[in-house]
C-alpha cells in the first residue's frame, strides 16, 4: 500500500499527487453470477485496460456497483483484482472505494479490504443522512488509525457534498492525500485545487467526464472517468495530449468521450457498460441487485449506436 513498502515494513508518505495522476479507471465489478464479484472474471478486461494505457484503478466506485455490495463480498475481488493489475502494470496503484452510510461501516469495509493492500482508500462523505461539517470531518478522521492513505471523494449526487469549507478543513488530514470531485462544478474544482496546492502532496482527480479536459486545463493531477471502461484509449489520449500541449487532439478526445457516453440515453448506469462489454467479450453481463441486466432490445440499441465508434472502444 502507498503507506507501506509491500517489501517489509518500512513507512514512506504518500506522495497524493503522484497517485492519481494520470488515468484512472473506475472499473465496474465483473461477476460470475448475479451479485457475486469475481477477480477470474476480471481478467480480460484487466489486461485490455493495462493495454490501452490506463495507469490504476478504483474499485466499487459508482461504476463499480460499490454501495450494492455486501461487505463480506469485497475482500476476495479487491485482492485478486490488485494483484493480476500489479501484475499486468508493474505495480500500477489501485484504490479503493469504502463509502457507506456511517463510519462503522466505512471501517469495517475498509478492514475487509486491506488484505489487498491498497495504495489508497476512497472515502466519500456518509450517504443516505445529512450531517454536519464537524461530523463530516470526524468521519474522515477515523480513518487516520488504519495505515493505509485516504483520498476524499466529492460525488454529491449520492453523498453530503463537500462544501468550499469542508474541502479546506479536510485537506489539513494528515493521512488525506487526494481528493476525486465528480460534482461537475468547476468553481468548486477549482476551491479543490486551490485548498490542496497548499501542500505539496496532496492530489487532484476529477470524475466528471464531459468536463476532463476543461478540468486538466485548470489543474487536475488525473482523470476517473467512467467511461474508460469502455474506451480507455480515448482517456489516456486526451490526458497525454493535453500533457504534451497538443490541444486539438485533446478536444477531439474529449469529443470522443462525449459521444460514447451516448449510451446512457440508451439505458443509464453500469448495465449499459456491463452489456456492450459483454457483446465484446471482456465481462460477463451480471450485476447487483436490484439493477436488471439489459434487455435484447437495448443491447441492440447500444451496440447500433456505439457502432461508428468502434475503433474508439475496447478490444480483448
Amino acid at each position: 500500500m502507498a503507506g507501506q513498502d509491500r517489501g517489509g515494513d518500512v513507512e514512506r508518505p504518500a506522495d497524493g499527487r503522484a497517485l492519481l495522476a494520470g488515468v484512472m479507471v473506475p472499473l465496474v465489478t465483473p461477476m460470475d453470477r448475479p451479485g457475486r464479484p469475481s477477480a477470474p472474471a476480471a481478467d480480460t478486461l484487466l489486461g485490455a485496460l493495462a493495454a490501452a494505457g490506463a495507469r490504476s484503478l478504483m474499485l466499487f466506485g459508482s461504476n463499480g456497483e460499490g454501495p450494492l455490495l455486501p461487505t463480506a463480498q469485497l475482500g476476495d475481488f479487491a485482492a485478486g483484482v490488485a494483484k493480476r493489475w500489479r501484475e499486468l502494470t508493474g505495480g500500477g496503484p489501485v484504490l479503493v472505494n469504502v463509502t457507506a452510510p456511517g463510519t462503522a461501516e466505512a471501517l469495517a469495509r475498509a478492514e475487509a479490504v486491506l488484505p489487498a493492500a491498497p495504495d489508497a482508500l476512497v472515502l466519500s462523505p456518509p450517504v443516505y443522512f445529512h450531517h454536519r461539517h464537524d461530523e463530516i470531518v470526524t468521519h474522515y478522521a477515523a480513518m487516520a488509525g488504519l495505515g493505509v492513505p485516504v483520498v476524499a471523494y466529492n460525488a454529491p449526487r449520492y453523498s453530503n457534498p463537500l462544501t468550499p469549507a469542508l474541502l479546506d478543513q479536510v485537506t489539513e488530514l494528515a493521512h488525506l492525500v487526494g481528493i476525486k470531485d465528480s460534482s461537475g462544478d468547476l468553481a468548486l474544482f477549482g476551491h479543490a485545487l486551490a485548498a490542496a496546492r497548499r501542500r505539496d502532496d496532496f492530489g487532484v482527480s476529477q470524475g466528471a467526464e464531459r468536463q476532463a479536459l476543461d478540468a486538466l486545463r485548470l489543474g487536475a493531477d488525473g482523470v476517473v472517468p467512467g467511461v474508460a471502461n469502455l474506451a480507455p484509449g480515448a482517456a489516456v489520449e486526451l490526458f497525454r495530449a493535453h500533457r504534451e500541449g497538443r490541444d486539438g487532439e485533446a478536444r477531439r478526445a474529449q469529443r470522443v468521450i462525449d459521444e460514447v457516453l451516448a449510451l446512457h440515453t440508451v439505458r443509464p448506469g453500469v448495465p449499459a457498460v456491463k452489456a456492450v462489454l459483454a457483446a465484446r467479450g471482456l465481462c460477463p453481463p451480471y450485476v447487483a441487485a436490484p439493477f436488471t441486466p439489459c434487455s435484447d432490445d437495448e443491447r441492440r440499441a447500444l451496440l447500433d449506436l456505439l457502432a461508428p465508434l468502434d475503433a474508439h472502444l475496447i478490444r480483448a
